[in-house]
C-alpha cells in the first residue's frame, strides 16, 4: 500500500527519534533506572565531528525547570552540563522530595544549587536516603540538610561506598552524632574510598604510639571528633603540621600528644603553609607587645585555633582588647576571648565601661560569654550601679 507523503514524513521523523535516543540509552534497565516523568524526554540530535563540541541546551528540561520555580541562571553557573542532559529525572526528584516533607520551594532550591541532584534515578535515591535514616532521626532532619547543603547529600552516585564508609567510621567507635556532624560538614569523607579513609585512621594510629600512647584506636577516634575535615585531607599534610608543631615548640611527646587528642586536633587540617604564616605573623606580633617565646607557646598550647585567625584580624582584636584596659596576661589567661569578632568585642567593651566595671578587679571573663549571659551580667551590674 502507498503511504501518504505526510504518513511517510512522521514515520521517518519517528525513526530518526529512535536512533537518536539509542545512542544515550544502552539497556531497558537504564530506562527503568531514570524515572521517565515528564512524559516524553526531549532529544537533542548531535552531531559527529572530530573534534568535540558543546551541545546546545535541552529545551523540554529548560521548560521543566523553570515550571518548577528552579533558578535557571544559578544552574548555569554551577554546573551548566546538567542543562544539556537528554536523560534527566527532575519531576521524580521532586516527587521523591515531596513525599519526604520538601516543599516546592526546597525542592526548586536544591536543584538551583545542585543540578546534578536531578540526574539520580528513583532507585537510587531511596536507596541513598535509606542509608541517610540509619544515621538521622527523621525525614525532616534529612529535608532540613538539605536545604542548606544539597551537596551533600547528592555529590557522590556510588551509594556502595556510602554504606561501607558508614560501615567502617561505625567500627571506629564514631557515634550516630559524629556520622551526622561528618555527613552534613564533610560529606567528602564519604565519598573517598574506604581505603583512604582507613590510611588516614591507620596513620593516627601510628602517631600515637610513636607519641607513646597507650590506646592508638581512641586516639584517632577523638582527633576526627575534633576535626571533622581531616578524613579529606592527606596524611602528608597533617604529618607535615605535627611536625612543624613538635620542632617549633620544642614539645615532648607527652606534651605533643596531649596537645593533639586536645583543642591542637583542629588545626590539623590546615595547610602547612598557612599555618606557618599564621603563626610566624603572631610571634612577630605578641614580641611587638613585650611577649616572650614562652607567652606565644603558651597561647597556641591553651588556645590552637587562635592559629586560624588572619594575622590582620588578630591584630585588630588585640589592639581592640589592649585599647579597651585588658592586659596581655589577662588575655594570655583568657585566650578564648578571641573568638568574638572586633565589632562583638568593642561593643561589649563600651557597654562595660558606661558601668565602670573594672576588669582588673574582676578578670575579663564576662567577655567570653554568651550574649543572653552578657545581657543578664549587664543588667545586674546595672541594678549594683543604681543602689
Amino acid at each position: 500500500m502507498t503511504l501518504m507523503p505526510g504518513v511517510r514524513g512522521l514515520l521517518g521523523l519517528h525513526r530518526t527519534l529512535v536512533l537518536a535516543f539509542s545512542r544515550f540509552v544502552s539497556s531497558p534497565a537504564q530506562l527503568t533506572s531514570v524515572g521517565l516523568s515528564r512524559g516524553l524526554c526531549s532529544v537533542t540530535p548531535t552531531v559527529s565531528n572530530s573534534k568535540p563540541s558543546v551541545g546546545p541546551e535541552n529545551e523540554s528540561l529548560l521548560e521543566s525547570l523553570t515550571f518548577m520555580g528552579v533558578d535557571v541562571k544559578m544552574v548555569r553557573q554551577r554546573q551548566p552540563g546538567v542543562l544539556r542532559k537528554v536523560i534527566t529525572n527532575e519531576q521524580g526528584l521532586a516527587h521523591f522530595l515531596h513525599g519526604k516533607g520538601a516543599s516546592r520551594k526546597v525542592v526548586a532550591g536544591i536543584i538551583s544549587r545542585y543540578p546534578r541532584a536531578i540526574t539520580r534515578s528513583g532507585e537510587h535515591l531511596e536507596q541513598r536516603w535509606a542509608m541517610w535514616r540509619s544515621v538521622f532521626k527523621s525525614d525532616s532532619e534529612i529535608v532540613s540538610i538539605l536545604d542548606r547543603s544539597p551537596e551533600s547529600f547528592f555529590r557522590s552516585s556510588d551509594n556502595d561506598n556510602l554504606e561501607k564508609n558508614i560501615v567502617f567510621l561505625g567500627s571506629l567507635g564514631l557515634n550516630a552524632k559524629d556520622l551526622h556532624r561528618l555527613l552534613t560538614t564533610a560529606p567528602r569523607t564519604f565519598s573517598n574510598s574506604v581505603e583512604l579513609n582507613r590510611q588516614m585512621v591507620e596513620f593516627l594510629e601510628d602517631v600515637c604510639a610513636e607519641l607513646g600512647g597507650e590506646d592508638p584506636g581512641q586516639f584517632a577516634k577523638v582527633v576526627i571528633s575534633r576535626n571533622l575535615y581531616i578524613l579529606i585531607r592527606s596524611t602528608k599534610r597533617v604529618k607535615a603540621n605535627i611536625d612543624f608543631l613538635r620542632a617549633t615548640f620544642k614539645m615532648s611527646d607527652p606534651e605533643l600528644l596531649a596537645l593533639l587528642q586536645g583543642a591542637g586536633a583542629e588545626i590539623l587540617d590546615l595547610s602547612n603553609e598557612y599555618l606557618k604564616r599564621n603563626l610566624k605573623m603572631l610571634q612577630e606580633k605578641l614580641a611587638s607587645l613585650g611577649c616572650r617565646k614562652v607567652d606565644v607557646k603558651k597561647l597556641v598550647v591553651c588556645y590552637p585555633t587562635v592559629l586560624f585567625i588572619g594575622p590582620d584580624t588578630l591584630s585588630s582584636k588585640l589592639d581592640c582588647l589592649l585599647k579597651g584596659g585588658i592586659t596581655m596576661r589577662q588575655i594570655l589567661e583568657k585566650p578564648k576571648v578571641l573568638e568574638y569578632s572586633t565589632q562583638n568585642i568593642t561593643g561589649r567593651l563600651e557597654e562595660l565601661h558606661k558601668l565602670r566595671y573594672d576588669f582588673e578587679k574582676n578578670g575579663i571573663n564576662i567577655l567570653d560569654s554568651s550574649r543572653k549571659r552578657f545581657d543578664a551580667k549587664l543588667e545586674r551590674l546595672a541594678l549594683l550601679s543604681e543602689e
